[in-house]
């Protein structure tokens, strides 16, 4: 894409004269004579990424107008120029965004220099916008994959809460997507451009989840040398996605009713209140209703998380899903891998249908990752599936099946040449268990 320069200014000899200077310099130069025809061309020229608008226009104020041109294209930047300059129009012009704000004549020195380092700033912030774009997209719930009547149901409902603020809890076991619900719904709320943050609340003992969350200042215990800012604040006029609430210790709990009613916490360490303004999204593979009629966990916490509530299916409830998931994955991992042409024999697929999915999608995206690793064909077979999954077909010979899991851990290992913690993750296993079966098979 060449660079594109966006001339508003109603003076045609000295705007033709302008054009004609900046195009020596390798740009291609659009001009408007109104702010209107400005705007139109902005809106069908996807390229134009520096607009010099003059300030005195006819039909708009140039200082007003940066404004509708930084709503309409973000990534942009915008030079006015004028012919009379007054401190208080630039100070305004720097206000609504502008890149500066020039004298025509006295200034004319300043604009080519400012054009380049215009351009410069406004093709970074376009190729971040792109890949934020692009990251976006692959996070909205269009892209959720499944035609399951219950995934179908899901997707509607988070569909109709994402254009609110309501807080929204999370329900189903773990690995059925509930971070890849959360982020969606963020980038389908009115708060997709601001932060989404995700936070696992098992993953952290109570007092280093509460520094975490909120934060803490200088000196509020050994190490805490200097301030520093919690998720919440992070996620300021964003979303704060708390995974596993179920977890979060009962007094925590409290800080965060806190958060919820008055929109406010307090650091650790600090006694003034800090105020944020954070959508809440919480989920949990618990059954909190019964946690809370128990004590385990605060009944009015609950009841102000569970405002609006989203079961999230199973992989077993969903098995017409099974194929288009694996499918999914497949094409993903052999992407990766530099294999593009692989398929699933009709044997792999019936085995993955008859498999109880404990870990859910999470389970079948790390074994779809395996598989197409461990193959050596374009077909995948289901001699490259997990000893689990063969199980029923060998009726209880354990001598079989320890064979057929002693082969698979060496071909793992062959492939990984003998790195233990990464044949240890392809095989979902824990370390401690793999040097078990290494020794307990004799493998060397």
């Amino acid at each position: 894409m060449r660079p594109t320069i966006l001339i508003i200014d109603d003076e045609k000899k000295l705007s033709g004269l302008m054009a004609r200077i900046i195009e020596l310099e390798g740009f291609t130069v659009l001009q408007a004579a109104t702010g209107k025809e400005g705007l139109k061309q902005l809106g069908q020229h996807e390229d134009v990424l520096v607009v010099l608008s003059d300030v005195k226009l006819p039909d708009v104020n140039g200082v007003e107008l940066v404004k509708t041109i930084k709503e309409q294209k973000p990534f942009a930047e915008v030079i006015n120029l004028t012919a009379y300059g007054n401190i208080p129009d630039g100070v305004k012009a720097i206000q609504n965004g502008a890149f500066n704000y020039i004298t025509k004549g006295d200034d004319n020195e300043r604009i080519i220099p400012l054009v380049h380092q215009a351009m410069q700033k406004a093709q970074q912030q376009y190729q971040a916008f792109k890949e934020n774009s692009k990251a976006q997209s692959k996070t909205m719930l269009s892209a959720i994959i499944g035609k399951s009547p219950q995934i179908v149901n899901a997707i509607a409902l988070a569909r109709k809460v994402a254009a609110t603020n309501t807080t929204v809890l999370l329900l189903g076991e773990t690995g059925t997507g509930k971070e890849v619900f959360a982020s969606a719904i963020h980038y389908e709320s009115e708060r997709r451009q601001m932060p989404f943050v995700a936070i696992n609340c098992s993953s952290f003992t109570a007092e280093l989840l509460e520094s975490e969350l909120f934060g803490y200042k200088a000196g509020a215990f050994t190490g805490a040398l200097k301030d520093k800012k919690g998720l919440f604040e992070e996620a300021n006029h964003g979303t704060i996605f708390l995974d596993e609430i179920g977890e979060m210790s009962i007094e925590l709990q409290a800080k965060l009713l806190r958060v919820l009613e008055n929109k406010t916490f307090i650091k650790v360490g600090d006694t003034q209140p800090t105020k944020v303004n954070v959508r809440i999204i919480a989920a949990t593979n618990r059954d909190l209703q019964q946690d809370a009629d128990n004590g385990k966990f605060r009944s009015d916490l609950y009841y102000r998380l569970s405002v609006f509530t989203i079961q999230l299916p199973s992989l077993n409830e969903r098995e017409q899903d099974i194929d288009l998931l694996a499918d999914y994955y497949l094409r993903h991992f052999a992407a990766l891998n530099g294999k593009p042409s692989m398929k699933m024999g009709t044997d792999f697929l019936q085995n993955l249908h008859q498999h109880h999915w404990k870990g859910n999608i999470r389970e079948l995206k790390n074994m779809m990752e395996r598989v197409v690793i461990l193959a050596d064909d374009d077909t995948l077979t289901t001699d490259l599936l997990p000893p689990g999954f063969r199980q029923n077909n060998y009726q209880g010979n354990t001598f079989a099946l320890q064979m057929v899991e002693k082969q698979h851990i060496q071909k793992v290992l062959a492939h990984t040449q003998g790195n233990k913690t990464e044949t240890a993750r392809l095989l979902g296993i824990g370390l401690t268990t793999l040097y078990r079966k290494i020794d307990e098979y004799k493998i060397s």
